[in-house]
């Protein structure tokens, strides 16, 4: 019997079982050379980016954070130099991108967890959590809502949600972007990375996912409250907020 051809891997639609080989091929494949490829693609502002979320969110002291889709930690190493009193877990899905994130972090001289685990199916308790981090890996999970719902049940009441994703650019920009991102970046991709394939899917994933206010209403059906998003770069990227209560 044939699957249900029902999600989709950049413009191909095929079957959930496929995309999660598919997604995992593509990481492995890009994983050493992933925080070259950021610097390269974004022109060094994924730092930016990554600093005004770290920023913009309020924590208390002792606070247990999860990142979740962490790969090579740039968001966990920032929340420790911000509070080193931080309970905090580096998570992925993929073993490459994982093992590239925990050799940053003990080069860093910071030994906290790095655990293996799918956002779909979060191996940890319900309302323990007062914030989770998701940077620029919503877009690659096959289910985004049954990862919104794990992450709410494993937030404590009065926790958050945090996302940094790219998005939909404002109109005027959307054609210089557009040829940036489908003829320099696979090029980049091959020269750098020896793998264009890899990104010309990156770019088609960014295409799919949903704009900001599709998203917003994602949070807002799994249950999360207060829910808000901030453009930055024009819309480039954009944080999204939401809270369990």
């Amino acid at each position: 019997m044939n699957q249900k051809k029902d999600t989709h891997f950049g413009y191909e639609t095929i079957t959930k079982k496929e995309k999660g080989k598919k997604v995992s091929a593509v990481f492995n494949s890009v994983a050493t050379n992933y925080d070259l490829m950021n610097n390269l693609m974004s022109m060094g502002l994924h730092h930016v980016w990554k600093r005004i979320l770290i920023e913009t969110t309020t924590l208390r002291t002792k606070s247990k954070i999860l990142d979740i889709a962490a790969g090579t930690a740039d968001i966990t190493i920032e929340f420790l130099k911000k509070n080193k009193d931080y309970e905090i877990f580096h998570t992925d899905i993929n073993l490459s991108m994982l093992k590239e994130g925990k050799r940053k972090l003990i080069n860093q001289g910071k030994i906290i967890p790095s655990i293996l685990c799918d956002a779909e199916a979060l191996p940890f308790p319900n309302n323990y959590f007062d914030c989770v981090t998701i940077g620029f890996g919503l877009r690659n999970m096959t289910n985004k809502e049954k990862a919104l719902k794990e992450i709410y049940r494993v937030l404590s009441p009065g926790g958050k949600l945090v996302i940094l994703e790219f998005s939909k650019i404002w109109g005027p920009l959307r054609k210089v972007y557009d040829n940036f991102s489908f003829k320099i970046v696979p090029k980049l991709g091959k020269l750098f990375a020896k793998d264009e394939k890899s990104y010309k899917y990156l770019i088609e994933s960014i295409r799919m996912h949903p704009d900001q206010n599709t998203l917003l209403n994602l949070l807002k059906a799994q249950g999360f409250e207060k829910t808000s998003f901030t453009n930055l770069s024009a819309g480039i990227v954009a944080i999204h907020k939401g809270y369990k209560f």
